[in-house]
């Protein structure tokens, strides 16, 4: 037993010192999905001391096809991801401490959740989670190690290491997401790639080695792929990074907001949107997977996943047929990300 991880420490750049740092320290991952899933068994089989999952969702048949963690019986069983995710980390690793918590990540639980943690990586499926958890690791002085996937296409990127800008500070440079893998699908080879380069990132800030600060992106299927210098991007007075800093998304007033209506089997969500929200174009992404869908100049409404949703032009979405917060939050993410 006391050569489990003698392979990692003949690497040089780790090497035994570097495999005590491993194990002296504690992650957490946001979201027990694909890229969740697979950073966390690369982590856990890397000997990481600590490791805490937030995942607020069921597991569904069409996980299977890429979330490596969980079995045709954690589906059937109906077993939340975070739970699933701790039985087979468990499995494959004893010495490790799994942590799992099974909760939405808000801004009245982020701070909280990053408290005494080492670094963060980004598993989420949102921008509004993942703006949230920018300006809770930046408060909190610990990295984000950012990742996304859709269809082929993955992006990577690291925050809060040195002079560089963070999520906010791109915001309007990235292209906007109208995609999601439940519009375009996606192909589990790339959440192997993306995940790779999030954990190497991962083990070079814990040994102490410098990390790559570009933005890299990779598309599996037309094998296009870059490395961008993003250092001057960096805004002197943005609100997230600057010395000026407020941390505005941890701000309940920039979450999206959510209400039962009153004698409706009705969820409203208010979301929170840094950018315009085009009707046409989430109309177009999303018409492949919805149906009865309407769309004008005023609001989309469809049909999806077994309910009547109806988005508006600011930002006031209603998701019919359930009183469940958690689910219509599901429902808008799996349709606008």
């Amino acid at each position: 037993m006391m050569d489990r991880y003698s392979r990692q420490e003949l690497f040089e750049p780790i090497g035994s010192e570097g495999q005590k740092k491993i194990g002296q320290a504690h992650a957490l991952i946001i979201g027990a999905g694909a890229l969740g899933s697979a950073n966390a068994e690369m982590l856990v089989r890397s000997g990481i001391g600590r490791l805490t999952i937030v995942d607020r969702d069921i597991l569904d048949w069409s996980n299977l096809q890429r979330q490596q963690l969980y079995t045709e019986q954690d589906v059937k069983d109906q077993l939340p991801k975070a739970a699933a995710a701790k039985k087979r980390l468990s499995e494959i690793n004893s010495w490790v401490e799994v942590e799992t918590i099974i909760a939405d990540v808000t801004a009245d639980n982020a701070e909280e959740l990053t408290k005494g943690k080492t670094l963060i990586v980004d598993a989420t499926d949102n921008i509004e989670t993942r703006l949230l958890m920018n300006d809770a690791a930046l408060k909190r002085g610990i990295p984000f190690f950012m990742g996304a996937i859709v269809a082929s296409y993955g992006l990577t990127y690291s925050i809060g290491l040195g002079d560089f800008p963070c999520l906010h500070c791109l915001l309007d440079t990235l292209p906007p997401q109208t995609l999601t893998c439940d519009t375009a699908g996606v192909i589990s080879p790339i959440v192997q790639v993306v995940a790779a380069h999030q954990v190497t990132n991962v083990f070079k800030y814990i040994v102490g080695e410098k990390v790559d600060n570009r933005l890299k992106s990779f598309d599996l299927w037309s094998g296009d792929q870059a490395a961008i210098d993003v250092a001057t991007l960096r805004r002197k007075d943005c609100p997230s990074c600057s010395k000026q800093a407020d941390y505005p998304f941890l701000s309940k007033k920039n979450q999206t907001k959510t209400a039962v209506l009153c004698g409706r089997d009705t969820v409203q969500l208010t979301l929170s949107r840094s950018r315009n929200l085009e009707l046409r174009e989430m109309a177009e992404s999303i018409s492949p997977i919805v149906t009865d869908l309407i769309s004008n100049k005023h609001l989309i409404a469809c049909r999806f996943d077994g309910h009547r949703v109806v988005l508006f032009r600011d930002g006031r979405m209603l998701v019919h047929g359930t009183k469940d917060i958690i689910k219509a939050k599901t429902v808008a993410s799996k349709l606008m990300g």
